[in-house]
């Protein structure tokens, strides 16, 4: 099992210039960690949409890599966006899928199918080529390149331990999130 925030802290120290976006129990320790322009935390009314946000950053700034880090939950309500980023892959594509099995920042209720569902199996069923489970720490570090560099789309599978955030609570209204990454997208 992994340690969500261990993972977060690898993947912002070998973050350069990627647009990361998140949602939901990821959004308040990633911005703990980076809190640049570039990263655009979704959590006010984005459950589910963080990975149809990512695919369509990826197809709009193909030249810099967006990684999508969204909770099992927020996945599980919005299966087809692994359809739909299948049918027109990106390369520029990274979507972390961490998985613990709850809803944590309503409260930890458990997400249907915990325990049963096979995330990654249903990303290769959608047909997404590049899928990784990942439950150890040394399976992470060996991967960890490739959430950077990897022939997208890909969909990395945190295997992560069930956490206790509080309902998150970010300084920026989503209004001025969303002006801060168009800001640094366009110039």
């Amino acid at each position: 099992m992994l340690d969500k925030y261990a993972c977060l802290q690898k993947l912002a120290a070998r973050r350069r210039d990627e647009i990361v976006v998140t949602t939901m129990s990821v959004s308040v320790p990633w911005s703990r960690l980076s809190g640049g322009p570039l990263d655009f935390a979704a959590i006010d009314s984005a459950m589910g949409h963080a990975a149809a946000l990512a695919y369509g950053l990826a197809l709009g700034q193909p030249r810099r890599r967006v990684i999508a880090l969204n909770g099992d939950g927020s996945m599980l309500m919005c299966l087809g966006s692994l359809v739909t980023i299948a049918q027109r892959p990106t390369p520029n594509l990274t979507l972390v899928i961490t998985e613990n099995g709850t809803y944590e920042v309503t409260g930890n209720q458990p997400v249907p199918g915990a325990g049963t569902i096979d995330y990654a199996a249903i990303a290769r069923g959608a047909g997404i080529k590049e899928v990784h489970t990942i439950e150890t720490e040394a399976r992470f570090d060996a991967l960890l390149p490739l959430h950077f560099s990897g022939p997208g789309p890909v969909v990395l599978v945190w295997k992560i331990a069930r956490g206790s955030e509080p309902v998150p609570k970010l300084p920026l209204s989503i209004r001025e999130r969303g002006r801060h990454l168009r800001q640094a997208l366009v110039g």
